[in-house]
């Protein structure tokens, strides 16, 4: 991050550092068109919250979080999105058992004494998959290995579903692209994208599935929320799959942050 010049153009970068805001913020590569910051805005709107101030910070290697925390004393917390997950992990100093155990990080705490570490997205995954979910769902496919794959890996164990995961190289899932063929999509019933293929502004893009071994008996899932509906959901929907978006585990994983930001230290580890 280059300290000479305003990494923050959609902010007043000066009264982000006053003493008094109780600042929020969201890290990240390419941050343009965040959910997160309409939400918090929003909430803090409609709850009243003036001093309180939810930014964006892209960082162009997570490296630049030194200077980040340096020049914002104000910061209360931070959610974490890709590719920044697993690479902030050693700038904390102290990880939820939870998160340490999933491998990634969306959520950070901070007081004036550390920067502790949470995953809440296996919680809006899981809650918002849930409901969804049919005895007969047994078997799941995950598409992707980073971040967001370890926290739906975490909820489907917790949900009692066995999973495997797809990605292209070998060594880093149980699966590559090329070994996805129809009798193992029949074998497994729930389908959950968590690559950004298909996200805007390459929505016409898909995941390589064999879509057409997609069938009613199929849930499939998409952490994806702009568009709304992605390629890979459109063709899902229109064989008879039950489809999802991402954007409910978003405001359920927010939801869950503003709780860990607004409980003391000392009461999360009653």
């Amino acid at each position: 991050m280059d300290s000479a010049s305003d990494p923050y153009p959609n902010d007043d970068h000066a009264s982000l550092q006053d003493e008094h805001l109780k600042l929020y913020g969201l890290i990240g590569k390419s941050l343009t068109h965040s959910f997160s910051q309409k939400y918090f805005l929003s909430k803090f709107k409609n709850e009243e919250l003036e001093d309180h101030y939810y930014a964006l910070f892209p960082l162009d290697d997570i490296d630049d979080i030194r200077l980040l925390l340096e020049v914002h004393k104000n910061l209360k917390g931070l959610n974490v999105t890709i590719p920044y997950k697993e690479s902030v992990i050693p700038y904390l100093d102290e990880l939820d058992p939870v998160a340490a155990e999933i491998g990634a990080v969306n959520c950070i705490y901070m007081d004036d004494f550390e920067k502790k570490g949470y995953n809440t997205d296996w919680l809006g995954f899981r809650d918002s998959i849930f409901p969804l979910l049919r005895a007969a769902d047994k078997n799941a496919l995950v598409l992707g290995a980073g971040g967001s794959s370890k926290a739906v890996c975490y909820a489907l164990k917790q949900l009692g579903l066995s999973y495997k995961v797809v990605s292209r190289e070998a060594g880093k899932s149980d699966l590559t692209w090329d070994m996805l063929t129809t009798e193992v999509i029949a074998q497994h019933t729930v389908i959950i994208n968590t690559t950004p293929v298909g996200m805007w502004p390459d929505a016409d893009a898909m995941p390589p599935v064999p879509i057409d071994a997609i069938s009613p008996q199929h849930i499939c899932f998409d952490l994806i929320y702009n568009p709304e509906q992605t390629r890979f959901l459109q063709e899902a929907a229109s064989r008879g799959a039950v489809t999802s978006n991402g954007q409910q585990m978003l405001e359920l994983q927010a939801a869950h942050a503003w709780k860990i930001w607004n409980t003391p230290i000392e009461e999360k580890e009653e």
